[in-house]
């Protein structure tokens, strides 16, 4: 296993659209590493997300662990069910140190497949379905700071300008 390098703010390939995993490549060995080095990564840096093109790779698989709830979807796709939001505090690996509040759906039906195949359909709520709707955003080249009030963006860029990371 391996840590792989994040990328941060500012890098292009945060905002690249990802790639779907071809059928025929899903079980692939260079797929199964990368579920398994991203796992890792997402452990490494404290995370309960993350996708793809965080660690540079604009294919479209994320890893999750919320609440014990630990795996990955390859090809992930989600609806709303039900009208129920829920706001609350959201951050991102690849702006380290930067918060907001963020409203998502409560509830989330997320469907694709796993490194071994398997079918994935499942109905989600809370934080893990603030998970899927935050890394899937990552897959489409999305970033939450997109979903702050303009008031907590403006706060959230002179944050970021300021930081350590963004200026080395």
């Amino acid at each position: 296993m391996t840590v792989l390098p994040m990328r941060y703010f500012g890098d292009p390939v945060l905002r690249t659209v990802a790639d779907p995993i071809r059928s025929e490549d899903v079980g692939d060995p260079a797929v199964r590493t990368l579920v398994t080095d991203m796992l890792e990564t997402m452990d490494h840096y404290g995370g309960v997300g993350l996708a793809a093109n965080q660690v540079g790779v604009t294919k479209r698989v994320f890893v999750y662990d919320c609440d014990g709830d630990r795996g990955h979807i390859i090809n992930p796709m989600w609806e709303r069910v039900g009208e129920e939001d829920q706001t609350g505090p959201e951050g991102c690996l690849s702006v380290p140190g930067i918060g907001g509040t963020v409203t998502r759906a409560m509830r989330v039906r997320v469907t694709g497949v796993t490194v071994d195949g398997e079918p994935v359909d499942r109905e989600v709520t809370e934080l893990l379905a603030r998970c899927v709707q935050h890394e899937t955003d990552h897959l489409d080249g999305v970033m939450f700071l997109k979903h702050l009030s303009s008031e907590e963006r403006k706060e959230a860029m002179k944050e970021i300008r300021q930081s350590e990371w963004f200026n080395s």
